[in-house]
């Protein structure tokens, strides 16, 4: 199966030829789409040694809420700037001042093609830091002695990252639970996304069992109980997929593997429905035309005519 790459493709070829020591300067103005609505813009605004790419992602009011501005000025800080209009983010790349070596260079190449993947990043790492205090808060206590709120972990974390369909994530002393809920346009869809999961859940039972426990249901878990904009339709156009990191997924060192791995999923997962549907689609047309090759073989090479004399009597012409 295909893993779809973290990074922008298309950012990171632009910046790696622009970078490069022997390029000479040029003017940018391209727009860029990606997954889930997110729009880039690379641009030289003023001069063209100064290149600006900007993100512009529909939940990122969400993902301010839970801390991606810290995050972002984090990986970017003497690169940010003021959003250009009509974009959430921007930074700001002055070509006569970058790093010195080609490997520093390539390291910041990456970084900004990274861009909506660190600011994704945000609700999982406040996720992270929360499972850390609750999982130390609980160790001080027995399981009975807990309080209540301890037991029952944080507060729901919503990212609506599209219009119908969104991202929760939910810290407690033992556990992070991931939710994703994902729309199914079409009954064919639903069967393949179970499916589909399944393979998820076989795949840990037969030989990963260090995976996340992965569940598929069409109404919402328990965790998502009193969440507001949660929708059960009952007709399983809804589905929810849950995944569980445990503590083995929960480290410093393997927190940035695990988050850019599961914010990718709803990506992943749609596109092998469709990935799926295209391949039996095309094997069905391949038997077809098998079908119609053995047809053309079985008619015979000179067909019997029939005609009539003048009197109107038919006969069979003679081969």
């Amino acid at each position: 199966m295909l893993l779809l790459d973290y990074q922008n493709v298309l950012i990171q070829s632009v910046l790696t030829e622009r970078f490069a020591a022997d390029a000479s300067p040029v003017s940018i103005d391209q727009t860029v789409s990606d997954f889930d609505g997110v729009t880039f813009h690379i641009s030289t605004p003023e001069t063209r040694t100064q290149i600006m790419v900007s993100l512009q992602i529909r939940c990122y009011q969400d993902l301010v809420r839970y801390g991606a501005e810290e995050v972002l000025n984090r990986e970017y800080g003497p690169y940010v700037v003021a959003p250009e209009p009509g974009y959430d983010f921007s930074i700001l790349v002055d070509l006569e001042n970058l790093p010195a070596t080609p490997e520093e260079r390539g390291e910041l190449v990456n970084q900004i093609a990274l861009l909506k993947r660190n600011a994704m990043a945000a609700p999982f790492e406040q996720a992270y830091q929360e499972h850390y205090h609750l999982k130390a808060e609980a160790s001080k206590f027995t399981s009975e002695e807990a309080p209540q709120g301890m037991r029952e972990g944080g507060a729901v974390k919503v990212v609506q990252y599209r219009e119908e369909e969104a991202i929760y994530v939910k810290a407690s002393h033992d556990r992070v639970t991931v939710i994703f809920s994902t729309v199914f346009r079409e009954e064919t869809d639903r069967v393949f996304g179970k499916v589909f999961i399944q393979e998820f859940v076989d795949a840990r039972r037969r030989a990963i069992q260090n995976a996340p426990q992965v569940l598929f249901r069409n109404d919402p878990p328990l965790e998502l109980h009193g969440v507001p904009g949660v929708k059960n339709t009952g007709t399983g156009e809804i589905g929810y997929v849950t995944f569980v990191l445990f503590p083995r997924h929960l480290t410093p060192q393997r927190m940035p593997d695990v988050i850019s791995h599961i914010q990718t999923f709803r990506d992943y997962f749609h596109y092998h429905i469709k990935a799926s549907k295209a391949y039996i689609h095309s094997r069905m047309r391949r038997r077809t035309a098998d079908f119609l090759q053995v047809l053309r073989r079985a008619r015979p090479d000179h067909e019997e005519k029939e005609r009539k004399t003048a009197s109107g009597r038919s006969f069979k012409a003679g081969v």
